[in-house]
C-alpha cells in the first residue's frame, strides 16, 4: 500500500478532528530515564506516558476516555 496524496489528506483530516498534541518539556536526564523504562517494558515513550496517565487517573478515580 503506497502512501499517496489522498491518504496523506485523510490522515491530516483525522488528526485535526481526533488528535490533540500536548507538548511536554523535561530535563534530558529525566527523558532518558523515561525512555529506558519504556524500552524495558517493551513500549514507546509516547505509549508509556499515555499508560502512566491512564493508570494514574484510574487509581485516583478520574474519568477515562479510552484513548
Amino acid at each position: 500500500m503506497s502512501y499517496n496524496e489522498a491518504s496523506y489528506k485523510a490522515t491530516q483530516k483525522y488528526k485535526a478532528a481526533k488528535i490533540k498534541r500536548v507538548p511536554l518539556d523535561m530535563q534530558i536526564s529525566q527523558y532518558e530515564a523515561v525512555q529506558a523504562h519504556a524500552v524495558s517494558q517493551g513500549e514507546s515513550v509516547n505509549g508509556f506516558i499515555k499508560r502512566a496517565i491512564t493508570e494514574t487517573m484510574a487509581r485516583e478515580g478520574g474519568e477515562q476516555n479510552g484513548n
